[in-house]
């Protein structure tokens, strides 16, 4: 490697980092049908909107994951909601996952049409 160039696993981030995000001011119902064809397809909207733009995209599967950010204040709340200390990060994210697999067990969309 030569003095100030960046190793080679991280020259393909920084060819990403150069990437422009845009958004698209669509529809609520346009959106929701790109989004819910990607969900049944199992790839990103992004994913999705590339593919319909014959672009190139990420081939790699990725693992399906749902994120959200949580506050101090959001451990807090959850908390006192699962009666365990708002420290206890990991006891309550193991309640949060218990009271999504609920929901989603429970949900229209688990239901055999």
């Amino acid at each position: 490697m030569v003095k100030g160039e960046l190793p080679k696993k991280w020259q393909q981030s920084a060819n990403v980092a150069k990437a422009v995000q845009i958004a698209f001011d669509m529809d609520t119902k346009l959106q929701y049908s790109i989004r819910r064809s990607a969900l049944d397809k199992g790839i990103s909207p992004s994913e999705q909107i590339r593919d319909l733009l014959a672009l190139p995209t990420n081939k790699k599967p990725k693992r399906p994951r749902l994120t959200v950010s949580l506050s101090d204040q959001d451990y807090q709340q959850l908390g006192e909601r699962y009666r365990i200390p708002a420290d206890q990060q990991l006891e309550i994210k193991k309640s949060v996952i218990e009271e999504l697999t609920q929901f989603a067990l429970q949900s229209e969309y688990d239901k055999p049409k």
